[in-house]
C-alpha cells in the first residue's frame, strides 16, 4: 500500500503525539492574527454594502463590549466619564459645591449640603428642588449630568437656580467650586446611653480610609475603654485592598497574613500582612454586614471571621472576590480587568461560584454543607466557601410593603417634609411620631395618594381569567373574596404603619440634624445595631460564639 508524502506526514504527526502524550495546540498569535483579520474583513464588508448607515463607533463598541461579556462581570471598558467618576472613588476627592442630589418624584433635588462646603455655607437646603445651572435648563437631566454641570475646577463658581416651596419666587445662589473630599467614615458615636459600645459606619474603601477608622476608634475610646465597637459595612460596595489590610490593622497583631491574590500571572500573585500596632487590639468587635457588603468589605469581615477576632452579624455578603486593575488605554479610554483572585486567612475565596445570579445565589443555600468547600477559622470553627462570607449571626433585612415601596417612589416622606418644615426653625419637642403621622395621612388624602396591594393585583388577575359565565353565577363569591382583599389592604396599613411612622419621622429629622441626626436617631431601631450591642453587652454569648 502506497501513501502520499501528505498523508505520511499526517501519520508521523498522530504517531508523535500519541507516543509523547502532548497534543499541539495553536499559535495564540496566529489565532489572534487570523480572528483580527476576519474581524476586519466583516467590519469592512458591513459598513460598505449594509442596507443601512452604520455608526462605526457604536459598532465597534458593541463587539468589545460583547467580547468582554464572555468574561467576569467585572471586566469593563471605561469611557472619560467613567474615568473621572473611578477618580473619585479611588481617591476620595472631586472639584464641586458640596451637594448631595437625587431624583424625587421626577424632579432633581438636593438630598442633603455637605456639611461646611459652598452649598452649606449658602443657604441651600434638603428639599430644594434644581432648576437651573447656570442659566441651563436641568429639569430633564439625570442626576449624572447635573453633577457634571456642578463640577468643575476649584475657585471657579456656577449659578444654582432653586425653588423652595413656601417661597413662589426662584431663588439663585452662586456657589463656589472646591476640593470636596468624601468622607468614608459618614458617622460614628455611642450606641448606648447606659453603656460604652461605640459605632462606625464605614461606606466606602477610597484613600485615608483607614485614617478615619483610626481617629473614630481613638476619639470613641477616649479616656477610658469601650465596653465594645460595631463596625457597620453595610451596603459597602469595597474599593482600595490596601486600605481593607489598614483596617484590620486596627484590630489584629502586626504580623498576620490577612489575605492573597492568586492570578495566572506571576505579577499577580501578592500577600498582605498587618504592619501596624492595633489600636483596638482585644476588645469585643461586631461587623455588620449585608447582601450590599461587598470586595474589600468582604475581606474585612472574613479575615476577622477566620481569624475569630470579631462576630459577624446581618446576611450572607455579596461574593466578590475578584482583583481588578486599571489599564490606561488610547483616547483617554481604560480597561478594568479581573486579573487574581482574593483568599483570606482560612483559604477559602470570597467569590461566588462562579457568577452566580440572585435566583442561584438563593438556591445555593439548599446545597447541603456535605456538598461544600469546608475551612476551619484559627478557632477550628467550620467555614464554606463559594457564597461569600456567612454571618455569625443572620439578622435579615425586613421586606418592604407595597405601601412602603409606594410611599418611597413617589418621594412623599421627602415632599411632605419639604411642605411641613417650611417656616420652621425647629421639630415641636412635644409632638412625637404619632402625631406627625396622623398629618402626614391627611396630607397623603390632599394628594389622591393611591396604590395596589399584591392581594389586589392578584384578585385583578384572577377576575380577568375567569369565563364570563362562571363570574355570573359566582357573584355572591366573588363579592366576599372582594371584602376579603380590601379587608386586607387595611390590615396592611396597620401592621406597617410603625414602619412608616419611624421612615417619616427620619425625614423630617433630618431637615434640621442633616444626615448625621438621622443616622443616630435610626440607630436607636436598628436591628442589627441593637443585635450587636445585645452581644457584646452578653459577655459568655460573645465568646460562645467565637469557640468552634
Amino acid at each position: 500500500m502506497r501513501f502520499s508524502s501528505r498523508t505520511v506526514l499526517i501519520m508521523l504527526v498522530v504517531a508523535g503525539i500519541a507516543a509523547t502524550g502532548f497534543i499541539l495546540r495553536p499559535d495564540p498569535y496566529f489565532l489572534i492574527q487570523k480572528n483580527f483579520r476576519i474581524f476586519s474583513e466583516v467590519y469592512e464588508n458591513v459598513s460598505d454594502s449594509y442596507i443601512e448607515d452604520v455608526d462605526p463607533e457604536k459598532l465597534i463598541r458593541s463587539g468589545i463590549d460583547a467580547m468582554l461579556n464572555e468574561l467576569d462581570p467585572y471586566t469593563v471598558l471605561i469611557d472619560e466619564a467613567g474615568s473621572r467618576q473611578m477618580d473619585i472613588v479611588t481617591t476620595g476627592q472631586y472639584a464641586g459645591v458640596g451637594l448631595e442630589v437625587g431624583a424625587r418624584g421626577g424632579q432633581l433635588v438636593v438630598i442633603a449640603p455637605i456639611e461646611g462646603y459652598s452649598a452649606d455655607r449658602r443657604g441651600v437646603r434638603a428639599g430644594d428642588i434644581i432648576k437651573k445651572v447656570d442659566g441651563i435648563d436641568v429639569t430633564k437631566m439625570t442626576t449624572e449630568d447635573l453633577q457634571s454641570l456642578l463640577r468643575g475646577d476649584p475657585g471657579t463658581t456656577v449659578v444654582i437656580t432653586i425653588r423652595r416651596y413656601g417661597i413662589e419666587e426662584l431663588l439663585e445662589f452662586e456657589l463656589t467650586r472646591e476640593t470636596i473630599e468624601v468622607k468614608n467614615v459618614t458617622y460614628y458615636g455611642m450606641l448606648d446611653s447606659d453603656s460604652r459600645v461605640g459605632y462606625i459606619l464605614l461606606r466606602r474603601f477610597a484613600q485615608n480610609a483607614a485614617e478615619e477608622v483610626r481617629e473614630a476608634i481613638l476619639e470613641l475610646q477616649g479616656d477610658q475603654p469601650l465596653d465594645g465597637l460595631i463596625l457597620d459595612l453595610r451596603n459597602n460596595p469595597g474599593g482600595l485592598l490596601d486600605e481593607a489590610v489598614k483596617i484590620i490593622d486596627k484590630f489584629v497583631p502586626p504580623g498576620e497574613q490577612v489575605v492573597w491574590t492568586e492570578g495566572r500571572m506571576s505579577r499577580a500573585n501578592q500577600q498582605y500582612e498587618t504592619a501596624e500596632k492595633p489600636v483596638y487590639p482585644e476588645g469585643s468587635l461586631v461587623v455588620l454586614q449585608n447582601s450590599g457588603s461587598a470586595s474589600a468589605s468582604e475581606i474585612v469581615s472574613g479575615a476577622l471571621q477566620d481569624l475569630d477576632r470579631a462576630v459577624v452579624i446581618g446576611e450572607r455578603s455579596f461574593g466578590k472576590g475578584l482583583v481588578q486593575i486599571v489599564q490606561p488605554l488610547s483616547y483617554n479610554m481604560s480597561l478594568k480587568i479581573t486579573t487574581s483572585k482574593y483568599y483570606i486567612p482560612s483559604g477559602r475565596s470570597i467569590q461566588s461560584t462562579p457568577y452566580l445570579t440572585s435566583e442561584e445565589a438563593m438556591a445555593m443555600e439548599e446545597v447541603p454543607d456535605s456538598l461544600r468547600t469546608r475551612h476551619s477559622t484559627r478557632g477550628g470553627r467550620t467555614v464554606f466557601e463559594g457564597i461569600g462570607i456567612e454571618p455569625d449571626l443572620i439578622v435579615p433585612q425586613r421586606s418592604h410593603s407595597m405601601l412602603e415601596i409606594s410611599l418611597l417612589q413617589n418621594s412623599h416622606y421627602f415632599f411632605f417634609a419639604n411642605e411641613y418644615t417650611a417656616g420652621l426653625e425647629e421639630l415641636d419637642p412635644e409632638l412625637g411620631p404619632d402625631d406627625y403621622y396622623e398629618v402626614f395621612r391627611e396630607y397623603l388624602e390632599e394628594q389622591g395618594f393611591e396604590y395596589t396591594t399584591r392581594a389586589e393585583r392578584h384578585f385583578e388577575r384572577f377576575m380577568e381569567s375567569l369565563d364570563p359565565a362562571v363570574m355570573e353565577i359566582s357573584t355572591d363569591r366573588l363579592d366576599a373574596m372582594k371584602e376579603l382583599v380590601v379587608l386586607e389592604k387595611k390590615r396592611e396599613e396597620e401592621r406597617y404603619s410603625e414602619y412608616i411612622k419611624r421612615e417619616l419621622y427620619l425625614e423630617l429629622v433630618s431637615r434640621f440634624n442633616g444626615s448625621r441626626g438621622r443616622m443616630k436617631e435610626h440607630l436607636k431601631t436598628d436591628d442589627a445595631a441593637r443585635k450587636g450591642v445585645a452581644v457584646i453587652e452578653n459577655r459568655e454569648r460573645y465568646l460562645s460564639i467565637l469557640e468552634p
